[in-house]
């Protein structure tokens, strides 16, 4: 092995096997990606996005000198923004300025649900620096109607007195007496009298950084890895309690129903110590949005899936309540339907935004397949038994009739066991059986996969019962018959000799 001195990275050497003539040996470096020269090299890296080009830079001194190179950087800073930001245009290199301009963009964009910074701009004491920032946001997030004198606004925004108009002037007697001359403008008119002044976006971007050159950019740098860790709680809680009151109890009224939750939990809902955590947990699509997983960690676009699946569940709701359904077959349509759209969904919400329509779409499917497994099922009770088995799952997932099959014939199969459990002829099996084997052959028992497992003769009928009813093999059944005739009648012997009496030979029977 060779050690790179530039980067770290240990090179394989191939060593072929010596000649025969002249026993010499030849060593020749597999080709890596740092032989290659700079200009290979920058072109290579000119294909990346700039998070994986800052992800590249950090592995090593070489690629991080590549990587910052300001051609790259300029043509991310056109893309994104529209400039390249030369650094003659500015005393920041285009990677500087694009990380600014970034920063700026991603926290002030969060200030509806980041209330540490709304305390800050909205304190009355707003270092100048923070409003000079909001021109490089193109009016995304307005701001309220700002009030500030002729000569702030001139050196804040490099707007001149003669261009600020009169019908926006504070008149008011305390401001006379100062003789200062006051205006109120609404921000989408003063981002629009900026443009006007200032010519394009671009120029308002190279402005705001020639006055923040050389300052520090700690307080904001604090800002923003304070907002990549509370983002998304941040914005779900603005999504879940932000709302005006009517409609945040109706959203909070859809996010509980038929939920199981602890009231005490919820009880605080919206109130600043209110378990997110917990709230997030009840549902499985608000659970990955708090932990970044939905639309690949985009916080916005993340959230607007969390809509539209809400907003589907909104219509399903209405469209159960419309019909006249039992409160068991509503609940079940209802929750099993939104489990499952999410289970087929998961995929594509992790990566993209998922619409409303295409979440209702496939939710009218999914409802009428559990409509159709309660069709299938005949009542409740049945309904309740296939609910565990696994081609119940698989039915809602692929909608093959074959499972539906599969589900009657394990019903059948049950009610077969039951039968011939209640028969007259079994009625001294019934009453020397023990509670944990005549559970078992009762109708409504519920065989998990957890009580197959073990030497105990519990453990053992319940396998010979899972086979006979997910395979319907008959010989399964005769076993399980023979199985109950011989432990019952091992009960009937047991009792015979503890009262000492003989026990008689039962004709009828052969031992299994």
């Amino acid at each position: 092995m060779e050690l790179c001195a530039d980067c770290d990275i240990r090179r394989s050497v191939e060593v072929p096997a010596p000649r025969t003539q002249g026993y010499w040996r030849v060593c020749e470096r597999s080709r890596e990606i740092m032989d290659f020269s700079d200009e290979v090299l920058l072109l290579i890296v000119g294909y990346l996005d700039p998070y994986s080009l800052l992800r590249t830079g950090a592995t090593c001194y070489t690629m991080h000198r590549i990587c910052s190179t300001d051609s790259l950087w300029a043509k991310h800073c056109t893309v994104v923004f529209g400039s390249g930001f030369r650094s003659s245009d500015t005393c920041y290199s285009p990677k500087e300025a694009f990380k600014l301009l970034f920063i700026w963009r991603k926290v002030y964009r969060s200030l509806p649900y980041n209330k540490y910074l709304q305390d800050l701009l909205f304190s009355g004491t707003t270092p100048k620096e923070y409003w000079l920032r909001w021109l490089t946001l193109e009016e995304v997030i307005p701001l309220p109607p700002i009030q500030l004198a002729d000569h702030e606004i001139e050196d804040i925004w490099g707007i001149g007195k003669d261009l600020l108009d009169e019908k926006h002037k504070v008149t008011d007697e305390s401001l006379e007496e100062t003789e200062k001359l006051v205006y109120k403008y609404e921000w989408k008119e003063l981002n629009k009298l900026a443009l006007g002044y200032h010519g394009s976006l671009i120029n308002m971007q190279e402005l705001v950084l020639q006055h923040v050159s050389g300052e520090c950019h700690e307080e904001l740098e604090g800002l923003f890895k304070q907002y990549m860790v509370c983002r998304y709680q941040w914005l779900f809680s603005y999504w879940l309690f932000g709302l005006s009151r009517p409609v945040a109890k109706q959203l909070q009224k859809l996010y509980l129903w038929w939920k199981s939750y602890d009231k005490r939990k919820v009880s605080n809902w919206g109130a600043a110590n209110c378990d997110i955590q917990y709230i997030a947990s009840l549902h499985p699509i608000t659970l990955d949005y708090l932990n970044g997983i939905l639309a690949n960690g985009e916080e916005h676009v993340g959230i607007r899936n969390v809509e539209n699946f809400f907003s589907m569940s909104r219509s399903l709701l209405a469209w159960i309540l419309g019909r006249r359904w039992g409160r068991f077959k509503q609940k079940k349509v209802y929750t099993e339907t939104l489990d499952e759209v999410y289970k087929l969904l998961k995929l594509e919400l992790h990566v993209t935004l998922v619409t409303h329509e295409r979440f209702w779409t496939l939710a009218k499917i999914l409802s009428s397949r559990v409509c159709r497994l309660e069709e299938t099922a005949g009542n409740y009770v049945n309904w309740k038994i296939i609910g565990a088995l696994p081609c119940y799952r698989m039915y809602l997932t692929s909608g093959d009739p074959l499972h539906l099959y599969q589900m009657k014939g394990f019903l059948f199969r049950k009610r077969l066991i039951n039968d011939w459990l209640l028969q007259e002829g079994n009625m001294w099996v019934r009453q020397l059986l023990p509670d944990c084997i005549y559970q078992l052959l009762e109708y409504e028992t519920t065989i998990h996969e957890a009580e197959l497992h073990g030497d105990t003769y519990v453990a053992y009928l319940s396998r010979l019962i899972w086979l006979y009813l997910h395979s319907g093999h008959q010989l399964y059944m005769e076993a399980t018959k023979g199985f109950i005739l011989e432990f019952a009648y091992a009960s009937f012997k047991s009792q015979m000799l503890e009262n000492g009496h003989i026990v008689p030979l039962l004709g009828f029977y052969q031992p299994f």
